[in-house]
């Protein structure tokens, strides 16, 4: 498959950009265990263009990631115009636009899912970015505001028609932000259009190997986006590459892998934000890593409220002893 000049799998698996977890350390260990294409954080226009630090510290790419898009949000065309030069700069391998952000601080702000009711504009301002950017320009969003405008099927051909290269439709629509199961009918109608020509993905549910063959065969689309399945669980990539491939599922990680993918993902989390960064960033991941372990409630209080690199792996090598010993007695 083609985006522009990138070269991706027939059926690629995509990375979703997720705040506050799709940092470069995550995307790491996600491109370790499969993860085809990736994007950053999103990252606020006018945060861009005021040169504020957390907006512009979301820009950093690394040779390992690629291929890797930079993920933009904001309301006004010209503050997204203008973000998008800095980002093209940047040098990532496509800039993609948020159009389906739900969460009320940027949709109340006419940002992200906010600008499905307003198609125009929508449009008015990606093709503003399609016309500067250097590379590739796609765009991530949902099937509608509400149940009453599920209009996704005029917004792709729109955008398509503007110069858009792919576009990622999550199956809910903003009011439902994310709540109930993803309808993946109206993307399917979306991938089934004649008129279109772009490779569409779609994203919501994506959460087992199971899952996304059916998606795939039910709905014929392009690819996969996957989001919070991958949250201490960055082997669900490879597991599903293994399964469309062969049929068969994968044995569930053991515990010496599960502690080494979470070591991987500190020491980069450490080396990225610095100790004390790294340290206080983990913090949020250590619970979805070690999900079903029996009687975890300690070593999980331990790990939240160390405060060196040297006592963390401590408890990593405790954990290995501790469940290692209990399968083996």
């Amino acid at each position: 498959m083609q985006i522009g000049s990138i070269n991706l799998p027939d059926f690629p698996l995509l990375l979703a950009p997720m705040e506050d977890v799709s940092d470069p350390p995550f995307r790491y260990v996600c491109k370790q265990e499969g993860a085809d294409l990736m994007y950053t954080e999103f990252i606020s226009s006018e945060g861009l263009i005021r040169d504020a630090a957390k907006s512009l510290k979301k820009l950093d790419i690394f040779t390992y990631e690629r291929p890797i898009g930079i993920q933009l949000f904001g309301s006004d065309i010209d503050a997204m115009r203008e973000a998008g030069r800095i980002a093209d700069a940047a040098q990532p391998d496509l800039i993609d636009i948020n159009y389906g952000c739900p969460v009320k601080a940027v949709a109340c702000k006419g940002a992200g899912a906010a600008l499905l009711q307003d198609i125009d504009k929508m449009v008015a301002m990606t093709q503003a970015i399609v016309k500067i950017a250097t590379r590739p320009v796609t765009v991530k969003t949902r099937l509608g505001w509400d149940d009453n405008t599920k209009n996704i099927v005029e917004v792709a051909e729109r955008l398509q028609d503007i110069g858009i290269a792919a576009l990622t439709i999550h199956g809910r629509t903003r009011s439902q932000m994310y709540k109930g199961p993803a309808d993946w009918t109206l993307i399917g109608a979306v991938k089934n259009n004649p008129r279109m020509h772009i490779p569409i993905f779609g994203n919501g549910d994506a959460d087992s190997p199971q899952k996304v063959l059916d998606l795939k065969n039910t709905y014929g689309i392009d690819g996969v986006m996957i989001g919070r399945a991958a949250i201490g669980y960055p082997w669900i990539f490879n597991e599903v590459k293994h399964y469309l491939k062969t049929g068969l599922l994968l044995p569930t990680p053991t515990i010496e892998q599960r502690v080494a993918t979470c070591k991987m993902h500190f020491d980069k989390s450490v080396e990225w934000k610095t100790e004390r960064g790294g340290i206080l960033e983990m913090r949020r991941h250590y619970t979805n890593y070690f999900k079903g372990l029996n009687h975890f409630k300690d070593l999980r209080l331990q790990l939240v409220t160390a405060e060196t690199v040297e006592h963390i792996h401590t408890l990593f090598n405790e954990i290995i002893q501790h469940y290692c010993h209990a399968e083996t007695t």
